[in-house]
């Protein structure tokens, strides 16, 4: 797969920033900064008299998209940081509330192809998984150290892997012998503890190392414990009318978000503007196939406590 020029391709751009309705002189906070695509086009929304305040795990990212924004029409401040930490950041900063908060929870394509993340099983690359190089656990870690019951628990908790205890058991025997220390190894693995029935017939949609990739990424970088911060505490710092857009990516995301924003709509202080999520067309998605799983999501601060 060829990557495109910045190493990613924003999802679900258009629809973004019609939902956050930027406008010019506000403040917004771009969570997930990534490569920078959003936010390029939200610091043209806020114009000279705005500020965005540009957060990401990832200091590679950072470092490029920082390069990126160089020239962006507003006043951009970087921070290395999860979002998890925004409360932190804004404190930092010296921000007390802000008028559009934008999280994209996906990766960037360029960390999937780059073997110093270790994420994926088409090359053979590290077992790692962090996003953040500061993290201290591994996947490799996680795959050799716990227990075969634990692991189990992993990859059924945050991925859903119905034949989650036949992986573990064939994990825990391989590193018997050796360590399992690669991505390509541990694929084989899983796809060979998977029964042929469990993998959707001759042609799989996924492939079947997909889930157990997913659980252990997720354990990695925390993110269901991050995601949960977020939820919590970024509305809390939006201006009356400041809006708040999650894209997620999988059941258990998208499930968190709107649970989330179904309890604080209750509370007479949020309206959901996205009763249902918003969608890639078939445009999107034909051309950039990574987006056909997005799904966005906003809700509005319509008063202050």
């Amino acid at each position: 797969m060829d990557l495109p020029p910045s190493g990613h391709d924003p999802v679900l751009l258009k629809p973004t920033l019609e939902l956050l309705a930027i406008k010019p002189g506000a403040v917004a906070v771009d969570c997930t900064l990534g490569r920078g695509g959003h936010a390029e086009h939200l610091a043209r929304a806020l114009g000279p008299a705005g500020t965005l305040l540009a957060l990401d795990a990832d200091p590679r990212n950072l470092e490029f998209a920082r390069s990126r924004l160089a020239g962006a029409p507003c006043r951009v401040r970087f921070f290395h940081a999860n979002f998890a930490q925004l409360s932190d950041v804004l404190k930092f900063a010296d921000v007390g509330r802000v008028d559009a908060i934008l999280a994209d929870l996906g990766l960037s394509t360029n960390q999937l192809f780059d073997d110093r993340y270790g994420l994926s099983f088409a090359a053979s690359m590290p077992l790692d998984m962090r996003i953040d190089p500061d993290t201290p656990v591994t996947a490799a870690d996680l795959v050799n150290k716990l227990s075969e019951e634990d692991l189990a628990n992993v990859l059924y908790k945050n991925a859903q892997e119905h034949y989650s205890r036949r992986i573990s058991r064939k994990i825990a025997e391989a590193r018997r012998i050796s360590p399992i220390n690669t991505t390509d190894r541990l694929a084989e693995l899983v796809r060979s503890a998977i029964p042929s029935k469990g993998r959707g017939g001759a042609l799989p949609k996924i492939d079947p190392a997909t889930r157990t990739f997913m659980a252990l990424r997720m354990e990695v970088n925390r993110e269901v414990p991050n995601l949960e911060a977020l939820l919590s505490g970024a509305p809390n710092h939006l201006n009356a009318g400041g809006r708040f857009a999650v894209i997620s990516f999988h059941s258990t995301e998208d499930r968190m978000v709107k649970q989330a924003f179904r309890a604080i709509g209750q509370t007479g202080h949020f309206d959901v503007i996205t009763p249902k999520p918003v969608t890639p067309d078939d445009q999107e998605i034909a051309g950039n196939p990574r987006s056909r799983s997005a799904k966005l999501r906003v809700v509005e601060r319509c008063m202050l406590p």
